[in-house]
């Protein structure tokens, strides 16, 4: 009843917001892509082995090799589905587990540090085909060979083809190895959702979202059965998929089973018009508080839609969407009819459907009538036949009978998708540039004179006037990234963000150059003694610096490390600390040091420190000198520190 009356709340919210405007422009592919990457040939033959997958269930997949030569091979893997309730589902609610990060290290968010969340049943049964198959071996020759790998799967199949998809990109599309090998592609019918949002953000990321091509069928319930909770369906989930599975010798009467399928329909409709109607009035800037505070006492599903979807609708077109969020609204939308009268007979065609996809993609792939909605802000809400685009596009989109509401919802995500390009290119470049222009000419003139004191204590100590007007900088270079950490925080910024050079290189820039400054601030001010004597490291360190880092780390898929070249000197100075004050031991503090110091080592041969972190006055000279006499002779910087190291190189290497 609870949730009866929130779907009526959440419909009637969505009905007043004012409509967008009613312009057009004509929906297309990109030129530059072929057809969903793959020919239709192709399709078709990996839908008939995705089926055939299911009559060979103890097998943990089929392979099929097309072609002669190498340059045409097309090594297809097919994945059998479970009709097994425990292999959907391993714990209440929604049975999501952290992902593998050791098997999938890019499926996360990068600066938030955050794993994506995963199916753990699936999750599980892969982790078991990898383990107990000849899959990893087959994949590695084959893509070694040069051949093109396609991942398939229906419904729970295609869960064990996405995963494996996942780790083959992993695998050998990492950047850090050569860039010669023919990308896997990922072609699912009927598919569960297997993830939440970061499945999306992280391929987008990537740009591996247009290697996963997912198959959907207007009423098909499986893709819509985990935005329900387990709880709400585990009494007929077992008998569900019995019937889903045409293998599967039922004795159920027929009244019965017409009983089962529709509660069953009606469950897994009412929680996914919860689920989307909650994300619409997000998509849409609603404020209202009950909403905000939903999920507080209604459980809503993790799992989200990733990579490209085609809906096939019932007049042989196949309407092609990149939008996750668009793919979430089309879940419930699609599923809807005009007559109330009707549901039954949905319930049914919900399961029917499942099974039907070689014959009802039959027709379709053989034209490859495709309709891209790129242009999603734009999409009409009424039919206006006076303009062809327009008339062919609601033609299309009537064959899914999406009503005004439903497009207004697809328009909005749409226009979700260029406010976060236009909150990127909101981003004060000019001033971020020139501010770093001006920290980098204070550290030169820190470095060219003739001081036993360089950039880091020059500006600790603040005794001239460029050290104030330095700070300033500083402050200013803080406000922008301080701004920028926190969209990327909320996900206000484009799932590519992160992965773009520019801004990894920009990133790491601006902290190696200004870092050490507000160190030195944090230090200066004895911050050190607050907060329980709290160390720069434990609680000072702020995001603006922590988020770039782990940018650089991943682009270059090196591990995390605790202590960077650009804050360093937080470590300096702890471990000055709490060994002058008489708490701690050099003893108590020997791993740290050595660990230090050959990083330090490291560093410099790199050239990432310059030579003003040597002088005679320097804190880390004079921390360094103050170790006892048998660890120096040992030590790993002793030259650096007693030359000075005179041919150290900038402290950044590009810094442009």
């Amino acid at each position: 009843m609870l949730r009866e009356k929130f779907v009526q709340f959440f419909t009637r919210l969505c009905g007043v917001f004012n409509a967008f405007e009613d312009d057009m422009a004509p929906l297309s592919p990109n030129e530059e892509d072929p057809p969903l990457g793959l020919g239709g040939k192709l399709i078709k033959m990996t839908c008939a082995l995705a089926f055939k997958a299911h009559k060979s269930p103890k097998k943990f997949y089929l392979l099929k090799k097309i072609g002669s030569s190498p340059s045409d091979v097309n090594l297809i893997f097919s994945f059998p589905g479970s009709w097994d309730a425990s292999d959907w589902f391993v714990r209440k609610p929604f049975g999501v587990t952290k992902i593998n990060l050791a098997l999938f290290p890019s499926l996360r968010s990068i600066g938030n540090d955050e794993a994506a969340l995963v199916n753990e049943a699936f999750l599980l049964r892969f982790e078991s085909i990898l383990s107990n198959s000849s899959l990893k071996s087959e994949v590695n020759e084959a893509i070694q060979k040069g051949y093109q790998i396609v991942f398939t799967g229906h419904s729970s199949g295609a869960a064990m083809a996405i995963l494996a998809t996942f780790w083959a990109l992993e695998e050998h599309l990492n950047p850090t190895k050569i860039q010669n090998h023919k990308p896997p592609f990922c072609v699912t019918f009927g598919s569960p959702l297997i993830g939440n949002h970061i499945f999306s953000h992280a391929s987008r990321r990537e740009n591996w979202s247009r290697f996963f091509v997912h198959f959907v069928m207007r009423f098909d319930i499986v893709p819509r059965i985990l935005l329900a909770p387990f709880s709400s369906i585990d009494q007929t989930f077992g008998s569900i998929l019995q019937f889903l599975n045409s293998e599967s010798k039922t004795s159920t009467q027929d009244s019965t089973r017409a009983s089962l399928i529709s509660e069953f329909y009606s469950t897994v409709m009412r929680n996914t018009a919860i689920v989307t109607n909650h994300a619409a009035c997000n998509l849409m800037g609603n404020t209202n508080l009950l909403m905000e505070n939903v999920s507080n006492f209604v459980a809503l599903s993790p799992y989200r839609p990733f990579g490209t979807y085609i809906f096939c609708n019932r007049n042989g077109h196949m309407i092609v969407i990149r939008n996750s969020d668009v793919v979430l609204q089309l879940m419930f939308h699609t599923a809807q009819t005009n007559n109330l009268t009707e549901n039954s007979e949905v319930a049914h065609k919900s399961m029917q459907e499942h099974l039907a996809y070689q014959a009802k993609l039959q027709e379709s792939l053989e034209l490859l009538n495709l309709v891209y909605l790129d242009q999603l802000e734009e999409l009409p809400l009424s039919v206006d036949g006076s303009n062809s685009d327009i008339a062919t596009v609601s033609t299309t989109l009537d064959g899914l009978e999406l009503s005004t509401k439903a497009r207004l919802c697809v328009r909005a995500a749409g226009e979700l998708e260029k406010e976060k390009i236009r909150n990127e290119g909101k981003i004060n470049m000019r001033k971020v540039l020139e501010s770093m222009e001006k920290v980098e000419e204070y550290r030169a003139a820190c470095e060219s004179e003739t001081t036993k004191h360089g950039y880091y204590d020059a500006f600790k100590m603040q005794d001239e006037l460029r050290d104030f007007r330095a700070n300033v900088t500083r402050l200013d270079l803080a406000g922008v990234w301080d701004e920028i950490i926190e969209k990327l925080r909320s996900y206000e910024l484009p799932d590519e963000f992160e992965g773009k050079k520019k801004w990894v290189d920009l990133g790491t820039r601006f902290r190696q150059l200004v870092e050490p400054l507000d160190i030195a601030n944090y230090y200066r001010h004895a911050r050190h003694y607050e907060d329980d004597a709290s160390s720069y490291m434990v609680k000072g360190r702020p995001k603006r610096y922590r988020y770039p880092q782990r940018w650089l780390e991943h682009a270059e898929r090196r591990p995390q490390e605790v202590i960077s070249e650009s804050c360093f000197w937080g470590e300096v100075e702890d471990i000055c600390y709490i060994t002058s004050n008489g708490n701690r031991s050099f003893e108590d503090v020997k791993e740290r040091v050595e660990r230090l110091e050959a990083q330090i080592k490291a560093w410099s041969e790199k050239g990432y420190l310059a030579k003003d972190v040597f002088l005679e006055g320097s804190t880390l000279v004079k921390w360094w000198k103050a170790l006892p006499s048998h660890h120096k002779k040992q030590s790993c910087i002793r030259r650096l520190i007693e030359t000075g190291f005179e041919s150290s190189l900038p402290l950044i290497k590009n810094k442009k």
